[in-house]
């Protein structure tokens, strides 16, 4: 059965320490910043402070409304790597952006060390692939912070988090799993209006699993959450490609779409300013639908 949510979008503000992102109206956008050797697509390229910070500038420019910075690669394959050096790779970019970025910044961490640092340099919300799984102390650092959060669903310790096997009921087992972060998180102290979901797609989830959630997007309704949809250059695409190479673009680009029509509030992609008009005609076209 199929959940389709064209022009279902409820409204929702964001609440962040300095500032509301206002979600449902239009669909936002999470600009992507690995600061990384080895992410999957852009590892390397802004691996240097003043190119990170430059393209943190240009992310903005380009019509983002987050930009969200990633220091440990959590790719098929990628190794974790230590606390201290996740704290080298981003906390010099919150440290030198925070201050010149009109948008808020989020980073892409699952500890709570690095979270209190980033968030004490200015970063206002924590993007925790875990879904405060991985680190007890996290819930009480992103509410003492008063930060914004994206609970994403995984499966597994992070070294297993893409050898999961195959789910009975995948959008009964993402919903259930989304649900038990939102508990963590309340529980923590972290305000309902301050929470954002993922269902995490490509995390613990086969090509056909992906395909699923991401083709029915409105299952996560009822958790009555804004839903943030991450589908930006991941390998499902590629497998599901007769063009490998071309799924980078248009094959996020087609996902991009699907993410819209089927509820999304918030799209992650690497690509803002292509992706900022794949969105603008998708929104266009889901509002002309509903009038």
């Amino acid at each position: 059965m199929a959940y389709f949510c064209i022009c279902m979008r409820p409204n929702y503000t964001w609440n962040l320490p300095r500032t509301r992102i206002e979600l449902g109206a239009r669909t936002a956008v999470m600009g992507i910043l690995n600061v990384t050797p080895d992410s999957f697509s852009d590892g390397g390229l802004y691996f240097e402070v003043d190119k990170a910070v430059a393209r943190g500038r240009e992310i903005e420019q380009e019509g983002a409304d987050i930009l969200d910075v990633g220091g440990e690669s959590t790719r098929p394959g990628g190794a974790p790597v230590l606390e201290s050096e996740e704290l080298r790779r981003v906390l010099p970019v919150v440290e030198a952006l925070a201050p010149r970025l009109q948008i808020p910044i989020s980073v892409d961490t699952y500890r709570s060390d690095v979270a209190r640092r980033v968030l004490d340099a200015g970063a206002q919300i924590i993007n925790d692939i875990s879904g405060l799984r991985f680190d007890p102390q996290m819930g009480e650092v992103i509410a003492g912070a008063r930060a914004g959060v994206v609970l994403m669903h995984s499966r597994g310790a992070r070294d297993a988090l893409h050898h999961q096997p195959r789910m009975a009921a995948p959008l009964v087992e993402v919903r259930e799993g989304l649900q038990l972060s939102v508990s963590r998180a309340l529980q923590s102290g972290i305000d309902r209006s301050r929470i954002v979901i993922d269902p995490g797609i490509g995390f613990g989830k086969r090509r056909d699993e992906s395909l699923l959630v991401l083709g029915n997007l409105g299952a996560l309704s009822p958790l009555q959450y804004p839903l943030l949809v991450g589908v930006s250059r991941k390998s499902f695409m590629r497998d599901a490609a007769d063009e490998p190479q071309e799924h980078r673009l248009w094959g996020t680009a087609a996902s991009v779409a699907i993410a819209v029509f089927q509820g999304a509030h918030i799209v992650r992609v690497h690509d803002v300013r292509q992706m900022r008009m794949v969105i603008k005609i998708a929104d266009a076209i889901a509002k002309a639908d509903g009038e």
